[in-house]
């Protein structure tokens, strides 16, 4: 540790005297260096923790010492029988006044003498702490060779620096802690709000977080765009030393995330080929391979929810912790088959946390799937940014006259009816309210407010403008479908 102004005055070959009290100031500070300088104002050149030596009283003691406390002045030595025998008495109560130590520095002592000790406690200190995060990185470096890495490197960690250290997995939970008991709930808590912005942004980053057990540093493990965690690391007091072992933590921790990649491919391929099993209708076969290493299959009746988006690795990565249904990535698509009264739920929750769009079949059986997969493809084509998850049931509930509103139907009914609005934009209106009457025309005149045979005026121009025989059901339908459509 760097020397202290209790271990500095202590020394009897320096024959240092303190001119304030002992509780003046704290004397058990450590002393970043010690600088001598006779300016008025030598602020601008000292840092905070420093001992400043003098040999020149200041012609005003209060403002001077006020300013050198405001600095962070650790203490001040003032050399007598340089330019005056003793100290003013000025000097010394404006440091008592201020919390100010000051001692005095006898005629024999040159000042580089107190710098040197100051110097000399400094230099150790740091060979100490390099000394130090050599043995923790090694030490660390040795439980990486453990059976469980990971969890050897953390708990290692967190001994050596006598912080405690978390990981919170990539579905945004705390998974490890040590020591074992350090966290509360409302500490594992804390760190799983901080990490989970982190996690959802899918970039490497770092922050600090507050909580019940003092603040954490919390940093991502894993690559950009698929990230194995977060690691939280108590970071109340840590030094420079310290620090840099944490650095090669994260290091160590990431590599440890990423060895368990081949497993994690291995799975995936595994489930997409269970998953093909399951549409190509061998339902028995993927039950019969899926078992021993990814479970039973859902019993019926499930749902099918398939899922786009940019981060469907994210968030298969999420669905390994939180999942209770089946889920393969095959392709561009996530797919999940689930209980039927959670399915819109989970497509929810990973749609917000990892801004994914999604539609969800109706109920079914895993003999039917390529159907629910058809009804769960329409209904993702529904979903949107505010609602980016729609069920077929819906869909289906809302009738085919609904699948109308697509930017592919409003462009084809656009063009169908420009003659119309070219020639009177008030026709379509017209032509919907004819139409809304079933086509009878003393309805449809008293709702527009004219007399019939102006409304069959109308119909007539309508069906030369677009060179169509409204009289057929098929026609009228098809007119019925484009204003519809560009409404």
């Amino acid at each position: 540790m760097p020397a202290t102004l209790t271990q500095l005055l202590a020394r009897p070959e320096l024959g240092l005297r303190p001119l304030t009290a002992s509780t003046v100031g704290d004397p058990d500070a450590p002393l970043a260096w010690a600088h001598s300088s006779d300016l008025p104002d030598p602020t601008p050149f000292l840092a905070p923790g420093q001992v400043l030596l003098v040999t020149q009283p200041p012609e005003d003691a209060d403002p001077y010492v006020e300013r050198l406390v405001a600095h962070g002045i650790a203490a001040l030595g003032f050399g007598t029988e340089v330019v005056r025998d003793g100290t003013p008495a000025a000097l010394v109560e404006a440091c008592e006044r201020h919390g100010l130590p000051l001692f005095e520095v006898p005629y024999r002592t040159p000042f580089i003498a107190v710098a040197r000790f100051v110097a000399d406690r400094v230099a150790a200190d740091a060979y100490a702490r390099s000394t130090w995060a050599l043995r923790a990185s090694r030490a660390i470096s040795l439980a990486a060779l453990r059976p469980d890495a990971l969890g050897a490197v953390l708990s290692e960690l967190s001994r050596q620096i006598e912080r405690p250290v978390a990981l919170v997995g990539p579905d945004g939970a705390v998974s490890r802690s040590f020591p074992s008991g350090a966290l509360d709930a409302r500490a594992r808590r804390a760190l799983s709000d901080a990490a989970e912005p982190l996690l959802r942004s899918g970039r490497r980053a770092a922050g600090t977080v507050g909580t019940d057990a003092g603040p954490f540093a919390v940093q991502t493990l894993g690559a950009a765009g698929r990230l194995r965690g977060v690691l939280a690391v108590g970071s109340e007091g840590l030094d420079a030393a310290a620090q840099q072992v944490v650095t090669g933590v994260v290091a160590l921790a990431g590599l440890a995330l990423e060895q368990s990649r081949a497993a994690d491919a291995a799975r995936a391929r595994l489930r997409t080929a269970v998953w093909r099993a399951l549409v190509a209708g061998d339902a028995a076969v993927a039950a019969s391979i899926a078992e021993p290493v990814l479970g039973p299959l859902p019993e019926a009746p499930v749902r099918v929810t398939m899922m786009q988006g940019a981060a469907l690795a994210a968030a298969a990565d999420w669905l390994e912790s939180n999942a209770d249904g089946f889920f393969a990535r095959d392709a561009h698509d996530l797919v999940l088959i689930g209980d039927e009264s959670t399915a819109v739920e989970v497509a929810t929750t990973l749609a917000v946390r990892f801004d994914l769009r999604g539609g969800v079949s109706s109920g079914t059986t895993l003999d039917a799937l390529p159907a629910a997969v058809a009804q769960a493809q329409t209904a993702r084509n529904r979903a949107t940014a505010d609602d980016p998850v729609a069920a077929f049931d819906d869909v289906a509930g809302a009738g085919m006259l609904a699948l109308l509103h697509t930017p592919d139907a409003r462009a084809v009914a656009e063009t169908s009816l420009r003659p119309l609005v070219a020639a009177d934009p008030s026709l379509p209106d017209v032509l919907r309210t004819w139409l809304d009457a079933d086509g009878v025309y003393d309805v449809a005149a008293r709702r527009l407010g004219m007399h019939r045979h102006t409304l069959r005026s109308r119909v007539a121009e309508a069906e030369r403008l677009l060179g169509r025989d409204l009289s057929s059901f098929a026609a009228r339908a098809d007119l019925y479908a484009a204003l519809r459509a560009s409404a």
